[in-house]
């Protein structure tokens, strides 16, 4: 279900350092132009999640949402975690004359 990579894992222990780990949860955020995107939260797990661990690490996503999506790859970048589906999410918007910038020329 879930790819921690080393970077993502190393970044994870610095924020919880000296802290009590808690459930991370993997939820569905929404996206603005190009829809929704995968997001990470620190959250309990419920009854309607399925959890693993990783790298010392408790993940929680919805069964749903895994159900469509099928996997997960944490990774770091330069702007923060980029969580990926296996599956990619259905797009919206974003393109052509009807995107965020308002139209042709805008």
């Amino acid at each position: 279900m879930l790819e921690l990579t080393e970077s993502a894992r190393q970044e994870l222990d610095a924020y919880f350092k000296g802290k009590e780990k808690s459930d991370i949860r993997i939820y569905l955020a929404p996206g603005g132009c190009t829809g929704p995107r995968l997001a990470l939260a620190i959250d309990a797990a419920t009854e309607d999640d399925q959890s693993e661990e990783q790298g010392g690490f408790t993940f929680c996503i919805n069964k749903d949402l895994l159900g469509q999506i099928e996997g997960v790859k944490i990774d770091l970048t330069h702007m923060g975690f980029m969580v990926e589906p296996t599956v990619p999410l259905p797009q919206s918007g974003g393109g052509g004359c009807s995107g965020c910038s308002g139209g042709c020329g805008a």
